[in-house]
């Protein structure tokens, strides 16, 4: 069964864009990332917590933080402060690219899907954070948006 029409409005999701690592040990998984996996250190912005964005071929698909943060919920959505600290527990969250975030966040009501709506205006960025049935903090990037939709 499919999920939706390709060519419809409602097809927003187009490919994955990273996912966040909430590290025990910060500099030991950005060792492994590294130099076992071989990702790049790549830009990050000045946020308020230490971590790392890795990538390859000049493309980002890791972010990473340290567990225990100052006020982590704030920053943390996926990642509630009982959350395990071995196996998935680590995964705070997954990040998709999309397009058309007033068709999303209609969709998403329509659904009874409630979420976090942010719009970052320096980044021309707009993101929803939802959580799936498992309780995994499911984020949707909306680049290149001027100005705040109406939501």
């Amino acid at each position: 069964m499919a999920c939706t029409t390709i060519g419809s409005v409602d097809v927003s999701i187009t490919e994955l864009n990273h996912y966040f690592v909430r590290a025990n040990d910060i500099e030991e998984t950005r060792r492994f990332y590294c130099e076992v996996l071989g990702f790049e250190v790549m830009p990050r912005p000045d946020l308020p917590f230490d971590g790392y964005w890795l990538g390859t071929n000049g493309s980002v698909q890791i972010h990473m933080g340290e567990h225990g943060v100052p006020e982590a919920e704030e920053f943390y959505l996926g990642t509630p402060p009982t959350a395990a600290t071995d196996h998935a527990g680590v995964i705070d969250h997954i990040a998709f690219l999309a397009t058309e975030p007033e068709h999303m966040s209609a969709r998403l009501d329509r659904h009874g899907v409630q979420g976090v709506k942010r719009y970052l205006a320096e980044f021309g960025l707009c993101q929803l954070f939802v959580n799936d049935p498992n309780g995994l903090t499911i984020e949707l990037n909306f680049f290149g948006v001027n100005e705040e939709p109406a939501w």
